[in-house]
């Protein structure tokens, strides 16, 4: 009962936090933000569907591997018109056990778990809904090897690369590309800085399952 009080607290300090000082913050970050999404703002690609976070087309995303809380540590990621879409604050805590993938609105889309006892390292998605949660996935690091587990009798997803650019295949479909991370640069080819990230998914993927996946990825390599 006293971790879920914990965890419960956790999130409505996310939530009141963002909510009140959400403009605040932004004009504050305008400059930073400005380099991080330096493109001009063009008309959405994504086309009606049953879910906000699947598309029929290809849709492209960066990564801010910082939070917009100030002084801590997080994610942030913006869709292809600079709208921020995906949020994570993990505050002063770096690689913490438990994170949560929030949207625009600080409403928890995934809740991420290290489990312990695991000797290379173990993660749990749930899926949230606030009357309950539900495992979404597992993914488990052995070695230099991330592997999804989707569960459904699926052989899941894997990660290929390394902290600076990966790939995440579909191993149900042959290793067919599901997104693609690399470092993001400017139109005249200069690196953004090693924490920004251009994020590309592929269509009729569920986008935030993806940035849930990527959060691992990150809390394995440090990055928030």
């Amino acid at each position: 009962m006293a971790v879920s009080l914990d965890n419960t607290l956790h999130m409505v300090v996310c939530i009141y936090i963002y909510r009140t000082l959400h403009l605040l913050t932004e004009l504050a970050l305008l400059p930073s933000m400005a380099k991080v999404y330096p493109q001009t703002p063009s008309s959405s690609s994504s086309s009606p569907s049953s879910s906000p976070y699947i598309s029929s087309k290809q849709e492209c995303f960066t990564i801010w591997m910082k939070s917009l809380v100030y002084n801590s540590h997080g994610c942030t990621t913006y869709n292809s018109n600079g709208e921020i879409v995906y949020r994570v604050d993990n505050y002063d805590k770096k690689c913490s056990s438990q994170v949560y993938l929030m949207d625009i609105l600080g409403n928890v889309l995934f809740a991420i778990q290290r489990k312990k006892l695991s000797i290379f390292g173990c993660w749990d998605g749930y899926k949230w809904d606030f009357s309950k949660k539900q495992r979404w996935f597992r993914a488990t690091r052995n070695r230099n090897t991330l592997h999804v587990d989707l569960g459904f009798d699926k052989k899941g997803y894997k990660i290929i690369g390394g902290k600076l650019g990966f790939k995440i295949v579909n191993l149900d479909q042959d290793g067919a590309l599901v997104a693609e991370v690399k470092r993001k640069q400017t139109t005249t080819g200069i690196d953004l800085g090693s924490d920004v990230f251009m994020l590309t998914i592929e269509p009729n993927i569920d986008q935030s399952l993806i940035m849930a996946i990527i959060m691992v990825h990150g809390l394995i390599h440090r990055q928030l």
